[in-house]
């Protein structure tokens, strides 16, 4: 499957999370179905709504933490209490993604759990409660996450990247270059810091990821993809252009969905054609999955009548991580 597709595993919703923990994915699902006809997003609401209470309540950390990223990234702040109450779950993770919803979202509803989780006896969550108490006002709380990106930690560096990159604050480039180019950085970081610098618009940053887009690697070619998409400039457009020729899948859907975030709806074609040409056929449980999720996410990003003619048997999939991808999906939907 590749050198690092944990991490591609971990990045995307994205199949599990955005932060850099590890989850196992894999469930069964269906591999067919009956798609057709003209669908009413806005009428399929209720039941993407169903999908992600049922995510946040779910017995499996890894399936909460997706609930918690659609929730953050749809903006739906009626579902906030419900992460509100996952501030103290017993997962890491899932605190974690938590609290960087409270500061996604700027709950200030919850603002006294977030208080003492910067005392919680892990350091991502510590660094997730300073980026959202930065987020409800307390500026200074930022210097917690710029000195926690030195630890030794591979994980609190890749997150404290993460979360230095959502933060906005321009003068965390240098931080973010110093995470990239140390030597006892490891992949996670890397990757994780060329796209914090392209979500600060950094266009220095575009060398790098045009790197990754050549890898001979496929699952460094999708953070490459991520990435671009982030900076959006119309470079970064046209390199996305030539990834609607790659070899792999994986990568197509990717750029289909990110090449739709910035307004171009030139890979509905590749989404199509997972079903249309059957591609799932022949692939193993988790592949199969796998290329679900980044279905739905692309529609999401897209959203013309074809694609979203396949979003009510997404919703049924028996794959919950599928079911959340289509529930995002009907959310970014629903409100173009």
């Amino acid at each position: 499957m590749g050198r690092g597709l944990r991490f591609y595993l971990i990045l995307t919703l994205r199949v599990c999370c955005t932060a850099f923990f590890m989850f196992g994915c894999g469930e069964s699902q269906q591999t067919s179905y009956d798609y057709g006809g003209a669908v009413s997003v806005k009428k399929l609401v209720p039941e993407a709504t169903g999908v992600i209470r049922d995510g946040l309540a779910d017995e499996r950390p890894e399936v909460r933490a997706n609930a918690i990223e659609v929730v953050a990234a749809t903006k739906r702040v009626k579902l906030m209490p419900k992460v509100q109450r996952l501030l103290k779950d017993d997962y890491v993770p899932v605190r974690f993604l938590a609290a960087l919803a409270v500061g996604d979202l700027e709950y200030g509803l919850a603002s006294g759990e977030i208080g003492l989780l910067l005392g919680d006896e892990d350091e991502n969550v510590k660094i997730s409660a300073a980026y959202a108490m930065t987020k409800l006002g307390l500026a200074d709380r930022l210097e917690v996450i710029r000195k926690a990106i030195v630890s030794n930690d591979q994980r609190v560096r890749a997150n404290s990247a993460l979360l230095l990159g959502k933060s906005g604050d321009k003068s965390a480039l240098k931080f973010l270059y110093w995470a990239l180019r140390h030597e006892d950085s490891d992949d996670k970081v890397r990757f994780q810091a060329a796209e914090a610098i392209a979500r600060l618009g950094d266009e220095r940053i575009y060398p790098k990821l045009w790197a990754m887009l050549i890898s001979a690697y496929h699952d460094d070619r999708v953070f490459g993809v991520r990435a671009m998409g982030t900076l959006g400039t119309s470079d970064a457009k046209n390199a996305l252009l030539t990834m609607l020729d790659d070899d792999i899948l994986e990568v197509r859907l990717a750029a289909a969905e990110q090449l739709g975030s910035l307004g171009d709806n030139v890979g509905e074609a590749e989404v199509l054609d997972v079903f249309r040409k059957n591609m799932l056929a022949g692939q193993g449980k988790d592949d199969a999955e796998r290329i679900k999720v980044l279905t739905a996410l692309a529609i999401g990003q897209i959203c013309t009548e074809p694609v979203r003619e396949l979003l009510p048997g997404l919703l049924q999939d028996e794959s919950k991580f599928v079911r959340l991808a289509a529930a995002k999906a009907v959310f970014e939907c629903a409100t173009r």
